[in-house]
């Protein structure tokens, strides 16, 4: 049988792309496929994709901006939104197409936006390359649509429509949203707390908001202790937040803060409640068996993900302030119907529809 390899392109804005792109990549690999992972934020060039970086930080720090041009322009696919993307897919263009000459592969999987324009290109010029485009927001922008992607993988139904508002007639399968596997195997909740030192029979709060630590989560820290919680605070790489999380917990001995830490897994099994915002947070917590208490806080597409979040269950959401968010949770916590989802233990429930929905769209697995 012919060797199958596969480009998945992803991009570093958040770690939720990159859990997307290993997700799939080991997923195939149990079927003979080898793959490579590229950035695609990298194949802009080290110059290029600094400036990239600045412009995407500078506008989600600034969540009126950001919504502004995620609404009025990525939504709909203005000529502003789809020039940048045309200038984009010329710098990376090169570097892309050396790394598809290098590697020679029948599959490209693109879980960044940038990269489906990418794949679409290459598309054009390789009938015998399989495209396929894996986005788990709630809502595709005009920008990952492209009438060269042979398969759609979304999460829901709203996200398959958002694909028909472009496409038609594009070939769209829904699957759950992957979780790294540690999640999957995460310790009891026992066998956690006893680990990290909480008490057995203590209210405990995983306080996170991705690897940017958005949001008031050290005045949050604070109240929800003063509440009696025992509050496991996640600052991801925000340093500022961490050392005011230090401050805090030196004063309030049942705060436990953590920078960016790969202990997520056991934080979340130690818990009663996962406080967090929009983001493969939420698809974790599902895994392990955790409600959600979300935060407003991520502009743009973040605002659609939460809406679905809620949809789904065992999700409420919270206005980002301390007084608000503490209250929200101990409503939350005292109603054990929407606090306590069963578990998803078995990977099989994302992996099965996935390599299926290959298999549909005619790529050969082992």
């Amino acid at each position: 049988m012919t060797k199958r390899r596969a480009l998945v392109l992803s991009g570093h804005f958040g770690a939720g792309h990159d859990v997307v792109a290993e997700a799939c990549v080991e997923a195939i690999a149990a079927h003979g496929v080898k793959s490579e992972i590229l950035d695609a934020m990298v194949l802009l060039g080290k110059r290029r994709g600094k400036i990239g970086d600045a412009v995407f930080n500078t506008m989600f720090k600034r969540p009126a901006v950001y919504d502004g041009f995620h609404f009025s322009h990525m939504r709909r696919g203005s000529r502003t939104a789809r020039g940048l993307d045309s200038l984009a897919l010329r710098n990376m263009w090169p570097r892309f197409l050396a790394a598809v000459e290098a590697f020679d592969p029948d599959l490209v999987i693109s879980v960044f936006a940038t990269g489906g324009n990418a794949a679409a290109r290459l598309r054009r010029d390789r009938s015998d390359v399989t495209t396929v485009v894996f986005c788990t927001d709630t809502w595709l922008h005009r920008l990952w649509v492209h009438d060269e992607t042979d398969l759609f993988l979304v999460t829901s139904r709203t996200a398959a429509a958002s694909v028909h508002a472009f496409r038609p007639r594009a070939r769209v399968a829904i699957v759950p949203a992957p979780a790294r596997p540690a999640f999957y195997d995460a310790p009891s909740r026992s066998e956690a707390r006893a680990a990290l030192d909480i008490p057995p029979d203590a209210r405990c709060v995983l306080l996170m908001s991705g690897a940017w630590g958005l949001g008031p989560l050290d005045a949050a820290a604070e109240g929800l202790a003063r509440a009696g919680l025992s509050v496991l605070a996640v600052a991801g790489r925000n340093r500022d937040l961490e050392k005011r999380l230090r401050k805090i917990a030196a004063e309030h001995p049942t705060v436990h803060p953590f920078g960016f830490t790969d202990q997520v897994p056991e934080l979340m099994a130690a818990c009663d409640v996962v406080v967090t915002s929009s983001g493969d947070t939420c698809t974790e917590a599902r895994v392990v068996g955790r409600g959600m208490v979300l935060l407003d806080v991520v502009p743009g597409h973040g605002r659609e993900n939460l809406m679905h979040q809620v949809e789904l269950g065992n999700a409420t959401v919270c206005a980002p302030d301390p007084d608000t968010l503490v209250d929200g949770v101990l409503a939350f916590l005292d109603d054990p119907t929407r606090s306590q989802p069963d578990p998803v233990r078995s990977r099989d429930a994302w992996e099965q529809p996935f390599l299926t929905a290959l298999k549909d769209v005619g790529y050969p697995l082992d």
